[in-house]
């Protein structure tokens, strides 16, 4: 690239989804938010097709998919196969075209250089070809606020050394009144000077519900919530009553184990693989029943609902229950451990959260989707480019 193209600030976001669809889902809400702001924007994908994600009306390039098992241990195609060295050359070769088709003035990478090292095969050659172009792009790490730790010698050090050679700003997606980088990533003093908070991304406020439920049971993306649903289900039969009950299994959730959840849920539970107006339901609910990942904890969070968390740890995943435990001890939130799980357990959990106190009120900041995308803007500005994209 040797000059820039009339037209809107040009943004490149690459985000790689692998087990679940959290990282798709804030991604695409922080692109919304970057159109709206009057950004060009391309979301480059890596993962399974999810409906609704990225938002309608944004430009989208799927790269050839991968999927990980629990514990991220290798790539496999959508097939199930591993992946070999021609399907990551392919994928990288059409990541590089991307980038250079677009001539962008802004490249955005979710979770690397702090995770994603799975596809480090095409990252690593994306952050030397945006070093060769000239102008530069500026280039920006796209974290969410609380990390999963890592045990293997060394990582922590090359992460630190990409961040300080690459990037030019580590945008944190969270609230540092309720979390720091520092707190889960051990070398954050050798970053922090690139390190910019922008607030929770949670979507906005809902329109009121078309239904309500007492209680909505939610499992994410569904690929590792099967446990969690059928402890719910065993629950609300316990339970009883009239009062209806949602049962949210994830696209993810096999076929089978959908079809037996649905057979055997009794009359006043309803059962779904997915709802689109799901933070909408969570506004008229007594209680959500979830896993803690980052985009159910800001839509539960936006509805002020009243929250029991069963945080994922599998594959040694410390993320989500530290998050749950911070919630718990601001009150907004109770807390069943994953290897307390029952149909015994999550009953008791359950009728103790039912009769819990109101929430209290709210001290996080949950704007972070339009902050980020001002502070993407006042860069480009800082570069003569404005919102869209007439010199200054």
């Amino acid at each position: 690239m040797t000059s820039r193209r009339p037209g809107p600030g040009r943004i490149l976001f690459y985000v790689q989804h692998l087990l679940g669809i959290g990282h798709i889902a804030r991604a695409s809400r922080i692109a919304l938010a970057l159109v709206e702001a009057g950004l060009d924007v391309t979301v480059v994908s890596g993962g399974t097709p999810v409906k609704g994600f990225p938002a309608p009306g944004i430009r989208h390039i799927a790269l050839p998919a991968v999927v990980s098992g629990i514990g991220f241990s290798g790539l496999a195609d959508i097939h199930g196969n591993p992946v070999d060295d021609a399907f990551r050359d392919d994928r990288t070769n059409k990541l590089l075209a991307a980038y250079r088709d677009m001539e962008p003035d802004v490249v955005i990478i979710e979770a690397f250089p702090f995770g994603r090292r799975q596809v480090r095969f095409e990252l690593l050659p994306l952050l030397n070809a945006i070093e060769a172009s000239n102008p530069r792009p500026l280039l920006f790490s796209s974290l969410r606020d609380i990390l999963q730790e890592r045990t293997k010698p060394g990582r922590d050090e090359e992460t630190v050394a990409l961040v300080q050679n690459h990037f030019d700003r580590i945008l944190v997606h969270g609230d540092p009144t309720f979390a720091r980088l520092e707190d889960t990533f051990r070398l954050a003093a050798d970053v922090l000077d690139k390190v910019v908070y922008t607030g929770l991304v949670a979507a906005p406020p809902p329109s009121p519900p078309s239904e309500k439920y007492d209680v909505i049971v939610s499992a994410g993306g569904g690929a590792v919530g099967n446990a969690l649903i059928r402890a719910a289900l065993g629950a609300a039969k316990a339970i009883g009553g009239e009062a209806p009950w949602a049962l949210i299994t994830g696209p993810n959730l096999p076929q089978p184990d959908f079809e037996a959840i649905t057979a055997d849920a009794p009359a006043h539970v309803s059962v779904f693989r997915f709802r689109q107006d799901f933070a909408s339901l969570l506004g008229g609910a007594r209680l959500s029943v979830s896993q803690a990942g980052y985009n159910t904890v800001c839509d539960i969070l936006r509805a002020r609902c009243r929250a029991l968390f069963v945080p994922f740890i599998a594959g040694g995943e410390t993320e989500q229950t530290v998050r749950a435990e911070r919630l718990q001890k601001l009150g907004l939130a109770s807390v069943l451990t994953e290897t307390e799980l029952s149909e015994a357990t999550m009953t008791d959990a359950i009728s103790r959260a039912l009769s819990a106190p109101d929430v209290p009120p709210l001290r996080l900041d949950l704007d972070g989707a339009r902050k980020t995308a001002r502070m993407i803007a006042d860069f480009l500005k800082e570069r003569g480019i404005d919102g869209m994209g007439a010199a200054i």
